[in-house]
């Protein structure tokens, strides 16, 4: 076992004295405040719902949510009969991932309008389709927020760090090359992806009054996009809250109860 500690120890050190000796330019995370952070953390539900606006407004033309069910979004506040309407805008092509799904009566393949109960549906039928749309494939955005090192906070730096101008700390590496048929990012590895800047100054339309600044689309739809990857984080906290009282009083009747029994006791 100290072998293997010693082991990794040393694997780490020469990692990261091989990432010190690249010179890579790797800058800190913008700065942001989530109302989920810390113990007593919780979604805010006007953002949550701000962020789904964004969402299907902007994201859902390129981005699925395909581990998200279309009823999850009563959790933000929406109604049975919104959550109806929103879902059959969309056309679910049956048989899919329905178990026991039958052709119709002329043995084909058929559509149907989605129903609360089914996933999102992805803006294209399969892969191929997406990467000759978009030039390459766009990642789904299920659980972006926590597959990527940073969580929120990287994926809030990723959509506010693009840049016209190379900033000089990138462009005087060693081996930097610039890429005209791509974006420059000063958050993505490589630097260089496929996706254009997609936050601007009145993107959507806000209805609750809330300013419409490229800052706050970004922040209402990283917050939207962590409540996808984690939906039960206000659940959690509160049981793990309650856990805590209950232990909290339990260790408080223990203790009175180990007094009572030794009170008599001489020492």
């Amino acid at each position: 076992m100290r072998k293997l500690i010693i082991a990794a120890v040393a694997a780490l050190t020469m990692s990261m004295g091989t990432a010190q000796a690249s010179g890579e330019y790797h800058p800190d995370f913008k700065e942001a405040s989530w109302s989920f952070e810390g113990f007593f953390g919780r979604y805010d539900q006007a953002q949550l719902r701000r962020g789904y606006q964004i969402y299907s407004q902007v994201c859902s033309a390129c981005h699925g949510l395909r581990l998200l069910s279309y009823r999850n979004l009563s959790d933000l506040g929406f109604t049975e009969d919104e959550i109806k309407e929103i879902a059959a805008e969309k056309s679910v092509r049956v048989p899919h991932d329905e178990v026991g799904a039958e052709l119709n009566d002329d043995g084909e393949f058929f559509t149907r309008e989605a129903k609360p109960s089914d996933r999102f549906v992805s803006p294209f039928p399969n892969d191929a389709a997406a990467i000759d749309a978009n030039g390459a494939l766009p990642p789904d955005l299920s659980l972006i927020a926590k597959a990527r090192i940073g969580g929120p906070h990287y994926v809030y730096s990723f959509l506010m760090g693009y840049a016209e101008e190379i900033p000089e700390e990138v462009s005087s590496q060693k081996g930097f090359t610039v890429n005209e048929d791509k974006n420059f990012n000063l958050y993505y590895p490589g630097y260089y992806n496929s996706m254009p800047s997609q936050i601007y100054d009145e993107m959507v339309e806000y209805e609750d009054g809330t300013p419409m600044t490229a800052d706050q689309h970004a922040k209402d739809i990283v917050a939207f996009l962590n409540w996808a990857a984690e939906p039960e984080l206000d659940e959690r906290k509160s049981l793990g809250l309650k856990v805590m009282l209950f232990l909290l009083v339990l260790t408080a009747m223990l203790y009175a109860l180990k007094r009572k029994i030794w009170a008599d006791v001489k020492h």
